[in-house]
């Protein structure tokens, strides 16, 4: 469904307006960027790795199981998607288990623009967003208007979200306030002339992005930009969501309401495929941010093979056993 631009409350609208001389330039936005504190890696690693050790059994395991379903943005990004698979995967979306209709719906369904159209009519009246990507996904490779014109295009097909990609060419040599401007601009192509927008993702590819410091500067900005989302990456590259990586976004968000009084989401997206790993990610949320992050609102799951894992878990929890290989549908 479509979601209104957030009207800022007093309080962050002027806390948002006395950072405006942070991108008045390229010098003042490099000079903010380079003068957030560093990360330090071998602590972050160490949390990362504690939080991951945290014991979650029955009850709560079956609420985090759950929860989980409810945060996927399930996707298919391939090029030999056709309306079939993308109908088939609103459809699971839709009711992930139809042997028991108590399992929630997914977030969201996630496709390429040309895909927007036949997700939208598979989902309606479901409740369940259509997520676009877009802005020359995964590369970011594609002049300005260009990527302007796929986002409005999405848009206008009647994408609730949309997930761009920064260009990371540009971040790694320090031209951020063009990377600062081209989010600014997506943002703007994601109103609608009746006020309502599309939410807007970004996503960093941090595994493109060398450094954590780099990650850490490259949420700022983002969130700066305005972005309602940030994401960690396309799941087209090597090395997509890790735990340490994730939780430098976490951290960020967290950083960035205390001084701006402004709550941004947070994604993960790429090679989380278990139940355990979800598990974890939920953790590390809920020990970072706490409670008010743990929804679909402000955490996702960007992922294509881990609903089945975590149907079969839950599954086991009510049964005792696992189910054959026929259990769950293969995407």
């Amino acid at each position: 469904m479509p979601t209104t631009v957030p009207a800022y409350g007093k309080e962050a609208a002027e806390r948002l307006a006395s950072m405006a001389d942070v991108t008045a330039d390229d010098r003042a936005l490099r000079r903010f960027l380079h003068g957030l504190p560093g990360v330090d890696a071998v602590g972050l690693q160490a949390r990362a790795a504690t939080l991951g050790t945290r014991s979650i059994k029955t009850t709560a395991k079956a609420y985090a199981i759950d929860l989980a379903i409810s945060m996927i943005d399930l996707t298919t990004l391939e090029g030999a998607d056709t309306p079939g698979k993308v109908r088939s995967l609103c459809a699971k979306g839709i009711n992930p288990d139809p042997t028991d209709r108590t399992v929630p719906q997914v977030a969201a369904i996630c496709v390429y623009g040309d895909m927007v159209a036949t997700a939208k009519e598979a989902l309606k009246g479901s409740g369940i967003h259509v997520a676009a990507v877009a802005t020359a996904f995964p590369s970011g490779r594609a002049a300005l208007p260009v990527k302007l014109a796929d986002t409005r295009d999405a848009v206008a097909a009647g994408a609730d979200e949309i997930d761009m990609v920064i260009d990371r060419g540009a971040f790694l040599s320090g031209r951020y306030l063009e990377v600062f401007e081209e989010i600014r601009q997506v943002k703007e192509a994601c109103v609608r002339e009746d006020g309502t927008a599309a939410h807007l993702k970004v996503i960093f590819e941090t595994g493109e992005l060398q450094t954590y410091d780099n990650v850490r500067r490259a949420s700022w900005l983002a969130m700066l930009a305005g972005a309602d989302f940030i994401k960690t990456s396309t799941g087209k590259v090597a090395v997509n969501a890790t735990p340490p990586v994730t939780l430098v976004l976490l951290e960020a968000v967290r950083d960035f309401r205390a001084a701006v009084g402004v709550q941004v989401g947070v994604k993960p997206a790429g090679g989380i495929r278990t139940s355990k790993d979800a598990i974890k990610y939920l953790v590390m949320v809920n020990e970072t941010l706490g409670g008010e992050w743990l929804s679909p609102d402000w955490f996702r799951f960007g992922a294509s093979s881990l609903l089945n894992d975590l149907l079969m878990q839950r599954q086991k929890l009510s049964t005792g056993r696992y189910s054959g290989p026929d259990y769950v549908t293969v995407d």
